[in-house]
């Protein structure tokens, strides 16, 4: 088990950018239960709405996915070092307003939610005309 703590987000006009942070910190010392074992993906709720995926990177970071609606726009990569996934979001659009979660899992990889069992509490990203 591992806990997530995302940052980052916050009021952006359109067109503009930000980049998120989803620190990953084992709840035990164990040797196994590790930064690079786990599959990380990025998921965003807008008010009314499901949680959607928009991107997530293996383990290794050999596989990456990104959601139909990124579209060029968004960049997810990860840090061993700092045990940090990031996700740099660019030309940011008024529909791109929403919550921002991270999510870990060390045997799912994709963009399904219910896949995840370990999720950050969330980052708020606004993006105003």
């Amino acid at each position: 088990q591992v806990q997530l703590v995302e940052s980052g987000g916050g009021l952006v006009q359109t067109g503009g950018s930000l980049r998120l942070s989803c620190v990953v910190t084992a709840f035990t010392p164990d040797a196994d239960d590790i930064f690079d074992t786990y599959n990380i993906s990025w998921f965003r709720q807008a008010p009314g709405k499901g949680r959607a995926g928009i991107a997530a990177i293996g383990a290794s970071a050999s596989y990456i996915y990104y959601g139909d609606f990124v579209q060029g726009r968004f960049t997810i990569f990860r840090d061993s070092a700092k045990s940090t996934v990031y996700l740099q979001m660019n030309s940011l659009k008024t529909e791109d307003t929403a919550y921002y979660y991270c999510a870990a899992d060390r045997e799912y990889f994709g963009l399904g939610p219910g896949g995840y069992h370990n999720w950050g509490q969330g980052t708020q990203v606004t993006v105003s005309l």
